[in-house]
């Protein structure tokens, strides 16, 4: 089926915004490009992975047929030594979206990092920037006693972060701490109280469709995953992984190192581990990512659930798409 092109004359302020959310190793990827054979579409890959060069089999990162197939944004955009912020992605994505409309296209949103789709919509909590210090003291506590250990502490802090956190989640621990110790209240109340001022590219019900593609059987969705990887590893990851850590300059404190993949095998590369070690702590951190992921997406009463087990699953995330597009008269026009 060939895409549907938009009127010429419709308003950009008329082009909804679709958001494809879903678990690690759901079918986000294959859905966005059935989306793609409907509508004239860009895709805006909401995940924290991706964005990095060098990183391309552990990510499943699009390869360049796909890319040349349909337009895709925020990929390779930094160097695995360099950071990039939530507010960063937020900034981007709204430009991105903006100039996606202009250009008479859907925006897709696609991915699994929460956080980002969190921001877009709700906007940005005001929280302290980062304090050098206090992050070099939280590290090397956590190299004496184990990020497990500041995990403990967190929860006494601020047991509502620590609960949706994993034990080894060194970031996001050490950002949690971080935030308790200079405001001297938990990281979880900042994050309640009403965001500072969106701009006028503001996410909202009113302009978004929203799908999720969550397994309707946990342990299915396990099987993929370890399938994902066990493909992962026979197209060349550790090859991969090696490269980065070949250059000297990359190391586990970073973000980049600490993506799920990259960081269990970054000690087999070192030569601290063996395969079948790392690739078993590879897979159980990919399920404990899964289940992070679903029980923020349960949270989401606005989405519309599509079981990403079904053969048919990116069929259904059209047709949800069509049926959401006829429904609205201001935007029926121009898509459905």
């Amino acid at each position: 089926m060939g895409t549907r092109s938009l009127d010429p004359t419709a308003s950009p302020t008329r082009v909804p915004v679709i958001l494809l959310m879903g678990p690690t190793a759901a079918g986000k990827s294959a859905a966005a490009r059935a989306l793609a054979q409907r509508w004239p579409v860009e895709i805006i890959n909401v995940d924290s992975a991706t964005i990095y060069r060098q990183m391309d089999i552990g990510t499943a990162k699009p390869d360049a047929d796909e890319r040349r197939a349909v337009r895709h944004h925020l990929l390779d955009i930094r160097d695995p030594a360099q950071s990039y912020s939530v507010a960063e992605f937020r900034q981007d994505a709204l430009e991105l979206i903006t100039a996606i409309r202009q250009r008479g296209h859907l925006p897709v949103l696609a991915g699994g990092t929460m956080m980002y789709f969190h921001v877009l919509q709700h906007g940005l909590a005001d929280l302290p920037p980062a304090d050098a210090r206090l992050r070099t003291e939280l590290a090397e506590r956590a190299e004496r006693e184990g990020w497990p250990a500041l995990h403990a502490w967190l929860e006494q802090l601020d047991p509502a972060t620590a609960a949706r956190l994993a034990p080894n989640d060194s970031q996001r621990i050490q950002r949690a701490l971080e935030v308790c110790l200079i405001t001297g209240r938990p990281m979880s109340a900042a994050l309640a109280q009403t965001p500072r001022a969106h701009n006028n590219n503001e996410l909202s019900r009113d302009n978004t469709i929203t799908l999720s593609l969550e397994p309707s059987d946990r342990s299915a969705l396990h099987q993929r995953i370890a399938q994902r990887f066990d493909a992962m590893l026979a197209a060349g990851l550790v090859t991969e992984v090696r490269a980065l850590y070949e250059r000297g300059d990359l190391h586990p404190g970073l973000p980049s190192i600490r993506c799920v993949g990259y960081r269990q095998l970054w000690p087999l590369v070192a030569g601290e581990s063996s395969l079948p070690e790392a690739r078993e702590r590879a897979i159980a951190a990919t399920r404990q990512l899964a289940k992070r992921q679903i029980t923020w997406l349960r949270g989401r009463r606005e989405r519309q659930v599509i079981d990403c087990l079904r053969p048919d699953a990116a069929e259904l995330v059209v047709d949800a798409c069509y049926t959401a597009l006829a429904a609205r008269a201001d935007w029926a026009s121009s898509w459905a």
